[in-house]
């Protein structure tokens, strides 16, 4: 989360790189957490990986859906 709040303060165009990258480890993370503390502590982190990623998310469903959003500047 600490990373995720670093980026968060970088200027949208550096935001980029590092964001994929969170977004690609964090189901990785979010399964290790499962495994190691159980459902309750994985649906927290799942909540939080939601919350802090919701604008790509919501992004990636509507590409899957055969929209065109728009990228944000």
């Amino acid at each position: 989360m600490f990373l995720a709040t670093f980026v968060a303060f970088l200027p949208m165009r550096l935001q980029y790189p590092p964001g994929i990258v969170l977004l690609v480890a964090a189901p990785v993370l979010l399964g290790w957490i499962a495994w190691d503390h159980g459902s309750w502590i994985f649906a927290a982190g799942l909540f939080a990986f939601v919350s802090m990623f919701r604008n790509p998310l919501i992004y990636f469903y509507r590409c899957a859906r055969g929209e065109s959003p728009k990228v944000p500047t």
